[in-house]
């Protein structure tokens, strides 16, 4: 009697377990659910979509992890260090690196540079420039201000006077305000023009500035800025990004592909 009370608790013990074990494989299932798409459950790179009714097996883009249904960048997958997407997971893949891409697709720093990075799209690398002092940060692989970012701290704008202020190419009413070895773009104040010998805003005429217009023009390329008008929102970050790769950080803009830049 005891061992016949023993096997059948036993046997309803295996029936808990597989029952439990179906309950799992039902939910990772995308043809069990409304999306039809489910993320794998060990790698973070990898998902299953339903496809004539069977489940089949997908890799994310190099570089990318699922972050699920039209959401990332391209195909549901997205950047890993905008979420917690690989939490007790880890990735199928390895990297395959290009010029300038640690991986196919990501956002890396520059090799030289601390104002530029590039953002790479399928294994092609875009040279990025952050403006307004900006510096990049490869922590949040954005652009930051200098003091957030490790190893970048003072800027060569800064060099002579490290709480100065600084020209900003020909630009007649914009430059540089020095904080402490930070650079911060600066306009003048109405009606005032920046001058090259006080490196402060005065009354127009100087030597090289006459009286501004009501309307400022747009920003030209010898201004440092390469001719991209502040109040256009395609050319920031976020959205409205330029065209030649989606997704860019806050306070970049492509680096343009003719001339010869001096590099920060």
């Amino acid at each position: 009697m005891r061992s016949e009370r023993f096997g059948i608790v036993f046997l309803a013990s295996i029936c808990l377990v597989a029952g439990q074990k179906l309950k799992v494989n039902q939910e990772q299932d995308p043809c069990q659910i409304k999306a039809r798409v489910v993320g794998d459950e060990t790698y973070c790179d990898r998902y299953w979509e339903c496809v004539d009714g069977q489940p089949e097996l997908y890799d994310c883009p190099n570089g990318l992890v699922f972050a699920g249904k039209n959401r990332g960048v391209t195909e549901g997958c997205d950047y890993p260090w905008r979420s917690n997407y690989c939490e007790g997971k880890q990735q199928a893949n390895p990297p395959i690196g290009t010029d300038h891409c640690d991986w196919l697709y990501g956002i890396f720093g520059h090799e030289t540079s601390c104002t530029r990075y590039w953002t790479c799209w399928n294994g092609t690398a875009t040279e990025q420039l952050c403006i307004g002092g900006l510096l990049y940060n490869e922590r949040t692989h954005s652009c930051d201000w200098p003091e957030n970012v490790d190893g970048c701290q003072k800027h060569p704008l800064c060099n002579d006077d490290p709480n100065g202020n600084v020209p900003l190419g020909k630009s007649c009413n914009r430059y540089w305000q020095c904080q402490g070895g930070y650079p911060r773009l600066q306009r003048c104040p109405a009606m005032l023009v920046f001058d090259r010998r006080s490196l402060r805003c005065v009354v127009p005429p100087t030597e090289d500035c006459d009286v501004p217009s009501t309307i400022p023009p747009p920003l030209l390329e010898d201004d440092g800025e390469q001719n991209i008008p502040q109040n256009n929102p395609k050319n920031r970050g976020g959205r409205g990004e330029p065209s030649n790769f989606p997704h860019l950080p806050p306070g970049a803009i492509p680096v343009p592909v003719k001339g010869n830049r001096q590099q920060n």
